[in-house]
């Protein structure tokens, strides 16, 4: 086969996944959605309490409406640990910002990635339903001075207490721990009244729509949320899907969890086993709440009723992931390509936890796939060997009958027979490895632990692009000595077209992570070898035009 065709394969291939990834963001024939809905309840909006609405809650119960809302001016709590640096607001006893002191900005390494923003109204809400009881819109008491972990200790409890209205005495308390992403809320009620309350708990996480700064890239990763039950496993939802009210949740269940994903890290609510109901809806121009609602147990006159629901917010690690929850591994997605990508992610982890430098990782794993496809290359190269010294043959036939193209093709057709020759042998290989490339790329897209990774010298972090453009340019280098190795078209304009293959492809590369694009860097170097000692066997075997 000649070099038109297997670049302009693995440029119809690639653009197609891309086509079929921006389809899948339109939503389209998404299913109805799955009300999560139910009469006389009401709806746990987002930063700002923007107007009540009805809040999806497990029972058919008439729920009264929350108190109003709380100045924005609201006291805040700093909350220090190990791996956060916490704002607690007043108003609701949110989480409203959550600095991770483990990862950095993009662009700027002396700063925290902030997770949990006013920049994108990004919180974890939490709040009671039932009568006179706290909602995230409630004002709560804070400690009076900041909180710290300190040396030698475990854990922090941050300990916040509601007004006592109707009897009930409330306390939520936030549960950090050492070395762990994940942080509990619990909800201590204690019934002062003369009467049973049966409350419901609600936990939710509020963002808008825009996916995080720094993360723009040549193929958009996904954000917004996300649920996972056993029976309809692992769900992401579009933004505008909610806004068409075209999204579909879990229906009320006993298991999962509800998250929000973006780039690289994810937040979620992460109920114990039991009774809970999920909810999804727009709470306000371009801002989203997902969150569950779980029931508190009946607390009789005199007693104490408990709920506690853990909250992850961190980075997506997969291994810890897969150790946190079922399924919860999933939010690091690699779509369709799943069923590739998470072995090339285990075989890169492996190989990283001997050499320690995700660059040479790369490089290593190259070497292993390029070995493992070696028989099926081998096979191609040869084809393309034959053709590029078949290439004076063709010529003549060209010359012989260029005015009648039915003739040209059968004499062609009869010499690729005597030849034995297949014009369609080096496709296969492209084709089995532009899967393979694309699975790739979303593992080095969706691996935290590449976030930051340096390589060498220059190369400082192989989730970006090269700063300086010279990986790409060294790309560019190798396509076009590939080019030159390959059999020549017979038509001038076809020649042409592949002359500019190389330029057009690393144009397209300038803006590929580092790590995907020394892959192919270092996948072409290997290709230059084997074709060139493939041609110089076909060539010394004697296999001459006449």
């Amino acid at each position: 086969m000649d070099n038109q065709r297997l670049i302009l394969s693995l440029i119809f291939f690639f653009s197609l996944f891309m086509l079929w990834q921006e389809w899948q963001k339109q939503g389209v024939q998404a299913p109805p959605a799955a009300t999560a809905m139910t009469a006389g309840a009401p709806v746990a909006d987002g930063l700002n309490g923007s107007a009540s609405a009805p809040v999806p809650v497990p029972t058919m119960k008439s729920v009264p409406l929350a108190p109003a809302a709380v100045a924005d001016t609201a006291a805040k709590l700093l909350v220090t640990t190990d791996l956060f640096i916490a704002e607690v607001s007043a108003q609701g006893g949110d989480l409203t910002r959550l600095e991770l002191r483990e990862h950095r900005e993009v662009g700027d390494k002396d700063k925290n990635f902030v997770l949990f923003d006013t920049a994108h109204a990004y919180a974890a809400q939490s709040g009671l339903i039932g009568q006179n009881l706290p909602t995230h819109k409630a004002a709560w008491q804070l400690p009076a001075a900041a909180l710290a972990l300190r040396d030698g200790e475990q854990e922090l409890r941050v300990r916040l207490t509601a007004p006592a209205e109707g009897g009930a005495q409330v306390v939520k308390t936030y549960v950090f721990k050492r070395g762990s992403y994940l942080v509990d809320a619990e909800f201590e009620i204690v019934n002062r009244g003369q009467t049973v309350i049966e409350p419901y708990a609600y936990f939710q996480l509020t963002r808008d729509d825009k996916p995080p700064e720094g993360g723009a890239t040549m193929m958009s990763t996904f954000t917004g949320p996300a649920f996972y039950t056993e029976a309809d496993k692992f769900q992401k939802v579009q933004f505008s899907d909610v806004v068409k009210n075209k999204a579909k949740i879990p229906a009320k269940t006993d298991n999962g969890w509800v998250a929000m994903i973006q780039h690289y890290f994810v937040a979620a609510w992460l109920p114990a086993k039991g009774e809970r109901e999920y909810f999804l809806r727009e709470i306000g121009k371009d801002l989203f709440a997902a969150g569950v609602i779980v029931p508190v147990a009946q607390i009789a006159p005199g007693a104490t009723g408990k709920v506690n629901v853990p909250l992850y917010a961190g980075p997506q690690d997969q291994d810890k992931l897969a150790q946190i929850a079922t399924g919860f591994n999933l939010v690091v997605d690699y779509g369709w390509l799943t069923v590739i990508a998470a072995p090339l992610f285990w075989v890169l982890q492996w190989l990283h936890s001997f050499i320690g430098n995700w660059g040479w990782a790369i490089i290593a794993l190259t070497i292993m796939i390029k070995a493992l496809f070696f028989p099926l290359s081998a096979a191609s190269y040869k084809s393309m060997a034959k053709m590029r010294v078949m290439a004076p043959k063709l010529q003549k036939l060209k010359e012989a009958y260029g005015d009648d193209k039915q003739r040209m093709n059968q004499e062609m057709m009869s010499l690729y027979k005597k030849e034995k020759v297949n014009p369609l042998g080096g496709c296969l290989p492209i084709l089995i490895q532009i899967p393979v490339f694309i699975a790739l790329y979303w593992v080095l897209m969706g691996t935290v632990e590449m976030r930051g990774a340096p390589w060498l010298g220059w190369i400082t972090d192989l989730s970006v692009r090269d700063p300086y453009f010279i990986l790409p340019l060294i790309m560019g280098a190798t396509m076009l000595i590939q080019t030159r190795l390959n059999p020549a078209p017979p038509d001038p304009m076809q020649a042409k077209i592949m002359m500019m293959m190389p330029i057009v492809f690393t144009a397209m590369f300038l803006f590929f992570p580092a790590g995907l694009v020394l892959y192919w860097t270092v996948n072409n170097l290997l290709s230059i070898a084997q074709q060139w000692q493939v041609n110089r066997m076909i060539e010394a075997g004697g296999l001459k035009a006449k």
